[in-house]
């Protein structure tokens, strides 16, 4: 996995808002943390392909207009750390830990709003 090269993907991905290609770096039990999810399927921990599929099926039927604008990328050991911006100049950051396959096995979103830790 080539830090820049994944976040350029990943924000094209997302801008696409192409389900698989967004996937596609993910594996099949990947477990996604992010306190927005809480409100869409109603847990904070959303684990496996499947569900995080359907999670952001949801997210991206409310949101037709969404798109991100990564700002930063970090890497460490087996993992990376983005932030960025979407569409409304709301900022995130996100962790990202990789298999030794280059697949995204946890990932955790946070972002910068006045809302309660969950």
């Amino acid at each position: 996995m080539i830090p820049n090269s994944f976040a350029s993907e990943w924000e094209t991905a997302w801008n696409s808002h192409d389900l698989d290609r967004i996937l596609f770096h993910y594996s099949d039990d990947v477990v996604f943390r992010s306190k927005k999810a809480v409100k869409t399927v109603g847990t904070g921990i959303v684990r496996g392909k499947p569900a995080l599929r359907a999670y952001w099926r949801k997210a991206l039927d409310r949101q037709p207009d969404l798109r991100f604008a990564v700002t930063g990328v970090f890497h460490g050991h087996d993992m990376l750390v983005m932030t960025y911006t979407n569409q409304a100049g709301r900022s995130a950051a996100e962790t990202l830990l990789f298999d030794a396959q280059g697949l995204v096995i946890e990932a955790s979103a946070c972002h910068a709003d006045d809302g309660p830790f969950t």
